[in-house]
């Protein structure tokens, strides 16, 4: 049975800090911490990025059917008169109907994506909009790897920390 590094902390404070971590890591490319945790967030990001990897071009697409309302020359929405069964006239937005393709995920590509939740925050830019990091690993990150077997992150020591002595590290993607 492999040995799970504790770092000192309860199963739910570290699970937090290692997802933290990861997070950052994929987010910025490189992060400072001290090396154990370093060591301990190594095969958690090779293990995401192999995933992503593997299921990066996996996608099926797929025919949609979406009712969007009609617009006018100017951009507005363009009203009909209809009549109801006790005779009463009302006005409701004209409808059309469009069949768009569009790519999904396959089951598989899913599947993996969930996993990468696990390890994973949900982060938000700074003007509150949600950045989707697994789409970043699909997209940016599964691509630079593409022919790669594995070894996707390095650990390079630095000097001690100065108030306590701790070892300290820099995790990076390669």
């Amino acid at each position: 049975m492999a040995k799970i590094t504790r770092l000192s902390r309860t199963t739910s404070q570290r699970d937090a800090l290692l997802k933290g971590l990861v997070t950052s890591l994929i987010e910025n490319g490189k992060v400072k911490t001290t090396l154990a945790k370093a060591k301990a967030i190594k095969p958690i990001a090779d293990s995401i990025v192999s995933l992503a990897v593997k299921e990066k071009d996996n996608v099926v697409e797929k025919e949609k059917t979406i009712s969007s309302a009609k617009l006018d020359k100017n951009g507005k929405k363009v009203k009909i008169e209809k009549t109801s069964k006790n005779g009463k006239k009302y006005q409701v937005i004209d409808r059309e109907i469009k069949k768009v393709t569009v790519k999904v995920d396959a089951p598989s590509r899913l599947i993996a994506r969930r996993k990468m939740f696990k390890y994973i925050n949900k982060i938000q830019d700074n003007n509150g909009n949600t950045i989707d990091l697994t789409d970043k690993l699909f997209n940016e990150i599964a691509t630079k790897y593409e022919g790669d077997q594995g070894g996707y992150t390095r650990i390079t020591k630095l000097v001690a920390r100065k108030g306590d002595g701790a070892e300290m590290a820099v995790i990076e993607l390669i």
